[in-house]
């Protein structure tokens, strides 16, 4: 028997580049370069720890939902070790939002073939965090999310939850989407091994008449959020000085107070 597992994974803007938003304010992909969010490669790797402690075959792939670009995100999950890739891209899904990105995925997940489905807790651009429960509501499947732990055995998942006042012990029999957290161990480096074979592994595309899914439904249109309006982020001016010449600490503490950090 084989434990089939698919990652859901996104292609960001880089978080230390000058990220914008478009005319029709989506984000701005073009100015920006994209690669595979941070936190997703958490899931990855938690992903291939688990097909390779697993006493049954694992099948591990990598999804995601995005533009020509986006394949640049899968390719690097490819490359740390993912078995294949799906990649659902179409021009009609331009600004869908979390709720339309959930069902596009739950249709791809279905069509693909799942026991686990993987995610991070959240994406680096948008940070909702909701994607996994979102999954979990539209394939009816139950979820154990922002786990710091997590591993597979006799058809179902256990993970531990650490949270501000209490660790909790979870569990859920398979299928089941789960969410890891940063603090689930690092990610590891691509191989050049690893690098290499990923230009062979296969890649299939995905558009939404594969999917069975209206462009009425998906793409800014049909979106159940909007944003309204946006400013761009102030440009970065000069820091406050002081000099301390007896009077320094009282300066610096008015300067806290009047700042409310104090």
């Amino acid at each position: 028997m084989s434990l089939r597992i698919v990652v859901c994974v996104k292609y960001v803007p880089d978080a230390t580049g000058d990220r914008q938003f478009a005319d029709d304010l989506t984000t701005d992909r073009e100015s920006v370069d994209g690669l595979l969010s941070e936190l997703d490669e958490y899931a990855v790797e938690q992903a291939l720890q688990i097909g390779e402690n697993s006493d049954d075959d694992a099948e591990i792939t990598v999804l995601t939902v995005g533009p020509e670009d986006a394949k640049d995100a899968l390719r690097k999950a490819l490359s740390m070790g993912a078995d294949k890739a799906v990649h659902v891209e179409d021009d009609d899904l331009h600004g869908t939002d979390a709720l339309g990105t959930s069902a596009v995925l739950a249709k791809a997940i279905e069509k693909t073939g799942y026991d686990l489905v993987m995610c991070g807790m959240a994406s680096t651009d948008g940070t909702m965090g909701v994607l996994p429960a979102l999954l979990s509501e539209r394939l009816g499947v139950p979820q154990v999310t922002l786990l710091s732990e997590v591993s597979v055995t006799d058809g179902k998942v256990n993970g531990r939850r650490d949270g501000d006042a209490a660790t909790e012990q979870l569990e859920a029999s398979l299928p089941a989407v789960v969410s890891v957290t940063d603090l689930s161990g690092e990610a590891r480096y691509p191989s050049f091994k690893g690098i290499m074979a990923a230009k062979k592994k296969p890649v299939e595309s995905l558009d939404l008449d594969d999917l069975d899914i209206d462009a009425d439904e998906v793409g800014l249109e049909g979106s159940w959020t909007k944003v309204d309006e946006a400013t761009p982020r102030p440009a970065r001016t000069a820091g406050t000085v002081v000099t301390d010449e007896g009077e320094g600490a009282k300066q610096l503490a008015e300067y806290l107070a009047g700042q409310k950090f104090i």
